[in-house]
């Protein structure tokens, strides 16, 4: 029995939440976005694409190629929430669902056939209930691999879906550029391009014995993707996560060990909060400068003990940042954990000052989970804004984030 594998990638994300909650904008060209300056765009709408503004365009050159484009902050709370809802219809039709960010996701669905139908049924179904549930569009591709399944969702935006049944898809990838094959970067399509090989089908017909003296061992790879065979990777519908961390660009660049600090701290508690919420632990704190420049330096350390106390990680940060010459401005700080395990491990019987800080912990994760991040800060965190709901959303949306693969976290594009 062939596999059926879904790729629903909602479209246009942010923007089209900010336009389904305020109906000002619907229909108007929509950038979603951060400092005119210094910031990207998170999300642009389709009415503000025509102008060439994509994701991840500085907000500077977003605004002169589209000048009378409306410019929303985001509320990345609000595409929490949407996402969480989204990401729980999926699982109504199967436990199979592999996240690749808040508004994209593969789904195996073979065996949800004999109660939901044929693929398309079921995408025709998850795109119904997103419709009518979020007032929300969605697209979906629908084939038997992953690498179709979202090539084919691609090609169905805006709100739509494209079926791809097995013995379709090398006819289906045939007229695709090469740059469609994954593997396949800039400097592989020129090497290919050189050698006349424009698109997937020109692959498919060439020798795989060729292409590997072309291309090493991802020659006969990118044949056998080429031809419809490559790809069996299985929808993974958890995996292990290999950092968290917390990071802000300030609005202004900042100097001096007295002006970071709080910022450091506030991220340290960030940092905390997130692992216990995931019931892990870290030995590694990773402090991460970007300076005015945008020169980029790190530091770790290892910690005698693994911890999920946001208290230790701001003073192992701290620490770093003693460490680094500060006559330099900084536009961004980062915290993060590496080396992650589960925790629950029993505190030492005898470490009173442990086993408070594991009783204040708990404390003020019930408040902030009944009251809000920014019930309960430290005097130095207070003025700084990062107990925000929407601060706290971050770390689902994956902005917050840095150096975690395992969910390859993105901005939104579809």
């Amino acid at each position: 029995m062939s596999r059926v594998v879904l790729h629903v990638d909602m479209d246009a994300f942010y923007a089209s939440v900010e336009q389904r909650d305020d109906p000002r904008l619907r229909g108007r060209p929509v950038i979603v976005g951060g400092h005119p300056r210094r910031g990207v765009v998170c999300a642009a709408s389709y009415e503000v694409r025509r102008f060439g503004v994509r994701s991840a365009m500085p907000m500077a050159r977003a605004l002169v190629l589209a000048p009378s484009a409306i410019v929303v902050a985001p509320r990345f709370s609000a595409y929490v929430e949407a996402s969480e809802q989204i990401h729980a219809i999926f699982e109504s039709v199967t436990p199979l669902v592999e996240p690749l960010s808040l508004d994209e996701a593969f789904l195996d669905v073979t065996a949800s056939r004999g109660l939901f139908g044929t693929g398309e049924a079921i995408a025709t179904h998850i795109r119904a209930r997103i419709a009518a549930e979020l007032s929300l569009p969605a697209s979906a591709g629908v084939a038997s691999s992953k690498l179709v399944a979202k090539i084919a969702s691609d090609l169905a935006k805006p709100n739509g879906q494209r079926i791809v049944a097995p013995e379709e898809t090398t006819q289906f990838l045939a007229p695709l550029p090469v740059s469609r094959l994954w593997g396949v970067g800039p400097k592989t399509e020129e090497i290919l391009r050189a050698q006349g090989l424009h698109t997937i089908g020109d692959v498919a017909a060439r020798d795989p014995v060729s292409l590997g003296v072309l291309l090493g061992k991802l020659g006969p790879h990118i044949h056998a993707l080429a031809t419809g065979h490559g790809d069996d990777r299985p929808v993974v519908p958890d995996r292990e996560q290999k950092s968290l961390g917390a990071e802000d660009t300030f609005e202004e660049d900042l100097q001096g060990i007295a002006a970071l600090t709080p910022h450091v701290h506030a991220q340290a508690l960030r940092v905390g909060r997130r692992l216990r919420r995931a019931g892990l632990v870290t030995r590694v704190v990773v402090l991460k400068v970007k300076l005015s420049d945008h020169t980029l330096v790190t530091r770790r350390t290892t910690l005698d003990e693994p911890t999920d106390d946001g208290q230790v990680l701001h003073r192992a940060a701290l620490a770093l940042l003693d460490g680094l010459p500060m006559s330099r401005r900084v536009r961004l700080t980062g915290v993060s954990a590496h080396e992650l395990s589960r925790g629950g491990g029993q505190l030492p019987l005898f470490d009173q000052g442990a086993q408070r800080s594991k009783r204040l912990n708990q404390v003020l994760d019930r408040i902030a989970d009944r009251f809000g991040p920014a019930a309960v800060v430290p005097a130095d965190v207070a003025g700084l804004g990062h107990g925000s709901a929407d601060d706290e959303a971050r770390r689902k949306v994956g902005a917050a984030q840095f150096d975690a693969p395992s969910r390859l976290p993105r901005r939104e594009r579809g």
